[in-house]
This record gives C-alpha cells, structure tokens and sequence, in this order.
C-alpha cells in the first residue's frame, strides 16, 4: 500500500529523528518515536520500521528487535541483514544461524555479517569456513569482507589460507583499495611472511598512515628495528600509532631504555599528544626498568596533558609504582580511586608489589578485599606463597579457588605443580595432573615442564618420561632440558646423554641449563672424558660461555671421580673466581675420597665466603673423623660451637595419604615411634643375616661398635622407611626425602631391604635419587 505525501514525509521525520537519537543510544527515545510511529499509523512503512529496528540491536535491546522483526508483515534484505548482524556482534551465533538459514536471499552483506560477527568475537576458524561456503555459493566478497576475513586469518596465523585470500583479493580487482592492502600487510606480517607483507606494501600506489603504521609496527614486532625506524623516518605524515609503533616496539623487545628516549622525542618534535597506549607503554617500560624517578616524571606528564588516568594507564601506573619500590604511593593510589570500581589488574598489580618484597600480610589483605577476581589476581597470590616458601598457604588458597574462584589457567597449574615438586607429594601432582586433563591445559608448554619436573621430584622418572614423549610435537629446549637433567638426577646418566643427543640431532638448540643437566649427567655417571668433550663443545660449537654452575659441575665430575688434583688444578685455571658452589663440590668429594689436606683448604675458602655456612664445618669434620684424625675433627667442632654456627640437622620424610611424617636421626615423637622402631629391629636382623655388614665408620664419633650400630640403625630415613612398610600395603613403592646427603651406612643396608621386603624404596637426598630394588641401587654405588 502506497503512502500518502504527508505519511511518506512523517515517515522521514521520524526515521532522522532516530538517526539523531541513536547517537545518544538512549533507548527509552527509541520506545517514544515507536509509540508515535504506531499512533501515526506508520508501522507498515519497511523503511522506517528498518531503523527502528536497527535503533534496537544498536542500543542493546536485541529481543525488542527482534519481536519487531516478527511483527513486520513485509521484510526485505536490509531488515534481514540488520537483525542478523545484531544477534552475530551480540556473540548470539545459534540465533545468528537459525536467521541465516530462513533468510529467503542471501547478499554480500548477509554473508560478510556472519563473518564480521565471527571475528569480533574471536571465532576466527568459524569466519574463515563462512568466508569459504560464500565463495562457493558465488557470492562476491566486498571489501569489508576481506578485512575482516583477513583479520580472522592474521588472528589465526594462517599463511596458507591468508594466501588464498589474496588471491581472491586480486581476482575480484580490490588490491588497490587501501583498507584491503592494509589487512594484507597486517596479515602477512603477523603469519610470519614480512617479505610479502614488504611487496603487497611496496606495490601499494597509495598509501594512509594506517599502511606505514602496519610496516613499522611489523618490522619493530620483528625485530628489525633498524628497518622500522628507516620506515618511520620516510613517512609523510605521523599519527599518535606511529608513534606508539614504536614505543611499544622497544618496550616489547626490552629496549626498555630506548621506549623512553623516543618518548620524549615525541613530545618535544612532534604535535601529536600522547594518548592512554603511549602513557601505558612508557610506564610499563620504566616498571621494567625499576625507575621511578622516570615514572614520576610520566606520571606528572599525565596530570600536565590532562589525560584521564583511568583503564590502562591506572594500571600502569600502579604497576610501575609496585615494580619500582614504591608500593605505598600504589597503595595510595587504590584506596584514592576505590570508588570508581577499579580494574582487578590494578589490584593484581598492586598485590605483586608486594610479594616482590616478601610482604605476605597486606598482600592478602589486598587480595581479599578485591571484589570480582579474576584468574590473575588468584594466580598472583598462589605463586606468591609458592615463590616466597609458604607451599601450604599456597595449596589451601589454591583449593579455595576451586570450590569459590575462577578456573585455574595453565600458569595457576604450572605453578601448583612447582609445589607439588618442593613437597615431593606426588598424590598432589597426580590430582592436579588430572584437573589439567580435563581443562585441556596439560598440552600447555609450562604446564607438561612442570608436570615433567613434578613427577622426577616426586621420584617417579617414568611418569616423567610419558608426560615428554606425549609433548613430541611442541618440544622446545625447556621441555627437553627438564627431561634431561631429570634422568641426571635420577641416574640414569647414559639415557640423558643420549637424549640430549637426540635433541642436537632434531635441531632444537640447547641452551645454559641444558649444558648443566649434561654436565650433571656425565658426574653422576662417572663419565669423565665425556663431560670434558660437552664442556668444550659449549664454547666452541654453541657459544655458550661457561656460568659459575658449569664450573662446579666440572669440579664436581673430577672431584666424585676421585681426580682431586684434577679438581684442584681446574679450579686454579678457572677465569673467574670459584663460588661457594665450587668450593662446596669440592669439599663433598674431599669427604667422600678421605683426602683431609685439600679438605682443610676447601673449608677455608668456603668459610671466608660464607662464615655461617654448618656444612663446611661438619663436612671438615667428617673428614677427619673418618680420616681417624679425632683430635682435629673434636676442634673443628669446637671452633663451629665457639663461633655460634649450629648444624643443620638431618632429617627424612615420607608423604603417606597427603601427609608428610618427618624423622630425625633417634626420633621418638612420632605417635607410632614403638611399633616404628620394632619394625626397624626386625628389619635390622633380616638383612644382617642376609650379608649385611653395619658401617660403623659412618658414624664419625669415637664410640663402641655396639652404640654405633644402634645410631645407625635410627638414622632418619630408615626410620621413615620402617614407618612407610607399617603404614601402606605389599609392593606399594616407598617414596623416601631427605634434605642431605645419603650416608654410606644407609646406602648399603637400604638395598638390603629393597631385597628382603621386595619392593623399591626410592630415596631423593640433597643431590639426586636413589632407586632401590631386588638389592642393588640406580646410582651403581657411585654417589
């Protein structure tokens, strides 16, 4: 039915009213113009009935929309196409289909709305198949739709679909129009073609800012900064994202000091006012240098240009605070903009600062007073605890997340597992192993090392092994490294070598700490030859100049070797000074191979590093103890008393049903001490009948045999290998940690009693795992 003069010009009138009214997206002047249109008579008119249509997606009120919809008698693509787009940017993709797939005709504009939809809501794969099923269906892409379908493919990194999109951008003859030789820059560069990216811009007769924009940005995300600087320096005109380009280029790369210079290039060359991306990057670039006189100075900036510190700027600036010792100013900072509902990465910010300086009260107490917290902010707090040694606040927060939080993200996983490993708890790691499972995190880089460091600590090597066989396809020099200094570790010294081999002949590139886990191996291997071909091999082939810790590694592979001269020379021809470490090494290997004069001079050195440190006075002592020089241990221990050193005493633990029972050496606190220590006297008698022959030089005191060997038969960890045996069934596999190093007497009568009670009691000392079984030991006797 045709509309009168008047009804057409009534029609108008209240269409640009809502044009006009749409600016201010107030809903409630929409519902007044669809009264009156009703009361006018109008709602028949398509025309006017599109926009207020389109009036009700764009200010939220979607159902209102599409009841409108429902209520059309007549419809034509456009009230289609608007309704569509609508459910599709609202992330509504079942109602978005369902549309699609009543519509009577499909445009161009049909198909580029489910693509835009898919896009902005980062379902990129959905818009690159939709974009496939409209070519197939011949309908010709428009520019839009190569943006965005680009985006989708840059957002993807997908090189060889992005290349068939091109394709088709030539075919259709759109290789001209700027915005879509932007999309294809932008989508080469970040799929890791720039050399493409470099022709399509090349090629490229007109060019915005936006097209150098994309090239700078490129080259500097790239790491070419000289080319994105010889870019920036040509280009006709700049906007505040050149500028920004390259700030954050420089912050990006850790040229944290040129993101500042070229800051106040900016503000002393050019027009252009900083906006909240540069104040942000700028600051992020002083909090990593730990600078707060350049920060204040931003800050001051901030407050000078009249930029509103909110969003991302607030938090950078708390964040650069908190980084650089000044966590009271960001503390003053939250509590002055409490009441406008601050962003949790404020908090999250702010929380960090203070677990860098090991403030664990007001830490929590910003934690819990964080309203919505999200992932980050939970994560924060847990790894705090875990990096400031509080493993059980951290499991408790971490379990309180699960029943009330969010849900653990690969990093809040990775990070409990790190706790698993320091408690050596594996019923803790396996709970968390299968929470990663089913989240879909265990494919997660960090998440598979911690697994893989998890289960080597916790003494199963084998589960290790599965968790970095099952990664084959994403294996980078972490992953490997964890593997490999996990079999040093647990003695299988041959197996790491041949690992790290494997990994030199894949490629993959080893790093500083794989050398160490090498050079580890080779020590606990005895093999001597080999461990001075890969310490040579570093240098030469990868480059890799020696640390203190490849040192000691050295020092500590002639050392175990019995090559104590060959220790001693090495450390007199080192370039740097030996560090405790070094020393330390050398040391344990003296006390090992009873070599007393290079002992005495190892504890000097050591000593007047480190005046506090017990182990070198009883390490001394031991020496001489076992030496028979009785005299000279009696004074080192009276020189350790005199100076108020106290030993660190010798204790071994054992996780039975999430918990840990600690032992010392002759404990008698345990609730179950009778039946434990009956145990271990029925233990004791089997295995000397069996062949066993205390070793009473082991205790390194000068008393009877008789007192000796009952010493020895209550040193810790037997103790807590009795309690295991009482306290789990047949076969079960004891898992045993002690924080020294294992004696010679424990070593033997240990094998003993992997043999008489047929299981493997597998014991973590200070430095590696012993896995005993059917009465021989993994380390070979050679520890």
């Amino acid at each position: 039915m045709k509309m009168s003069s008047n009804e057409a010009s009534m029609a108008d009138f209240f269409a640009a009213h809502l044009q006009t009214s749409l600016k201010s997206k107030d809903p409630y002047a929409g519902k007044s113009i669809h009264a009156r249109v009703i009361k006018s008579r109008l709602h028949s008119a398509i025309f006017l009935m599109n926009n207020l249509i389109n009036y009700y997606a764009k200010t939220g009120l979607i159902s209102d929309s599409h009841k409108l919809f429902d209520e059309m008698p007549l419809r034509n693509a456009f009230t289609w196409n608007i309704i569509l787009s609508a459910y599709m940017k609202n992330g509504k993709f079942e109602m978005g289909h369902k549309l699609f797939d009543e519509m009577p005709d499909r445009d161009s504009v049909s198909w580029t709305a489910m693509i835009v939809g898919y896009n902005q809501m980062g379902r990129f794969r959905n818009a690159v198949s939709m974009f496939v099923r409209m070519v197939s269906a011949n309908i010709a892409p428009t520019q839009f739709t190569f943006t965005n379908v680009l985006a989708s493919v840059a957002a993807m990194e997908g090189l060889d679909v992005g290349r068939k999109v091109h394709s088709f951008v030539v075919k259709l003859g759109l290789s001209s129009y700027i915005p879509v030789a932007n999309s294809l820059v932008n989508m080469y560069g970040k799929s890791g073609d720039s050399n493409t990216a470099k022709v399509v811009f090349d090629r490229m007769k007109l060019r915005s800012v936006s097209s150098w924009n994309a090239m700078v940005s490129l080259n500097m995300q790239s790491g070419c900064v000289d080319v994105a600087m010889s870019l920036f320096e040509q280009m006709p005109e700049r906007d505040v994202v050149s500028w920004n380009a390259v700030i954050a280029g420089y912050n990006q790369l850790g040229f944290y000091r040129e993101a500042l210079i070229f800051f106040s290039r900016m503000l002393k060359e050019s027009s252009v006012k900083p906006d909240h991306f540069t104040v942000a990057s700028v600051l992020s670039a002083c909090a990593n240098l730990g600078v707060m006189r350049h920060g204040k100075e931003i800050h001051a900036q901030v407050i000078r240009i009249g930029l509103d510190a909110n969003g991302p700027v607030l938090n950078a600036l708390i964040s650069m605070y908190s980084k650089s010792s000044g966590v009271e100013i960001a503390q003053k900072i939250v509590e002055k903009c409490l009441t406008t509902n601050l962003n949790v990465i404020s908090f999250t910010a702010l929380l960090e600062g203070y677990l860098k300086l090991g403030d664990i009260k007001p830490a929590r107490k910003i934690f819990d007073s964080t309203k919505d917290k999200d992932v980050v902010a939970w994560t924060a707090m847990i790894v705090g605890y875990v990096q400031n040694g509080f493993n059980m606040d951290a499991l408790e927060l971490f379990r309180e997340m699960l029943n009330y939080g969010p849900k653990p993200n690969y990093y809040t996983l990775a990070a409990m597992l790190s706790v698993s490993a320091s408690l050596a708890s594996m019923d803790y790691g396996k709970q968390i192993h299968a929470r990663a499972l089913r989240s879909g995190e265990e494919s997660s880089v960090s998440v598979s090392n911690a697994l893989i460091t998890m289960y080597a600590k916790a003494g199963s090597i084998e589960n290790s092994m599965r968790v970095f066989n099952q990664i084959h396809w994403n294996r980078e020099t972490v992953s490997w490294t964890s593997m490999i200094i996990s079999l040093a570790q647990h003695g299988h010294g041959e197996e790491a070598i041949k690992l790290f081999e494997r990994m030199l002949d894949l490629g993959v590139n080893p790093d500083h700490i794989t050398y160490v886990g090498v050079l580890s191996a080779c020590t606990h291997a005895g093999l001597v030859q080999q461990g001075q071909k890969y310490f040579t091999t570093m240098q030469s082939l990868h480059k890799i100049e020696p640390t203190p810790s490849h040192y000691a590694c050295m020092i500590d592979l002639f050392g175990r070797a019995g090559l104590l001269q060959e220790a001693q020379d090495f450390i007199e021809k080192m370039p740097i000074e030996p560090d405790i470490i070094s020393w330390g090494s050398l040391l344990s290997s003296c006390k090992v191979h009873k070599h007393a004069e290079l002992a005495a001079i190892a504890a000097e050195r050591l000593l007047a590093m480190e005046p506090e440190n017990s182990g070198a006075y009883s390490a001394l002592a031991n020496v001489y103890s076992a030496c028979g020089r009785w005299d000279d241990a009696a004074k080192t221990r009276k020189l350790m008393k005199d100076r108020g050193v106290k030993k660190e005493q010798g204790f071994s633990w054992i996780q039975i049903k999430n918990k840990a029972h600690v032992f010392g050496v002759e404990d008698g606190l345990h609730p179950q001490k009778d039946a434990i220590y009956n145990k271990m006297a029925e233990l004791w008698e089997k295995i000397k009948k069996k062949g066993f022959v205390p070793d009473t030089d082991a205790v390194l005191h000068d008393l009877d045999v008789e007192v000796k060997e009952q010493i020895l038969s209550h040193h810790s960890e037997k103790l807590a290998i009795a309690f295991g045996l009482i306290s789990t069934p047949e076969k079960t596999t004891l898992r045993i940690m002690k924080n020294l190093r294992i004696c010679s007497d424990c070593h033997s009568a240990i094998k003993y009693i992997s043999m008489i009670v047929d299981r493997e009691i597998v014991v973590r000392d200070a430095t590696r795992f012993h896995h005993f079984k059917d009465g021989s030991c993994s380390c070979r006797d050679y520890w």
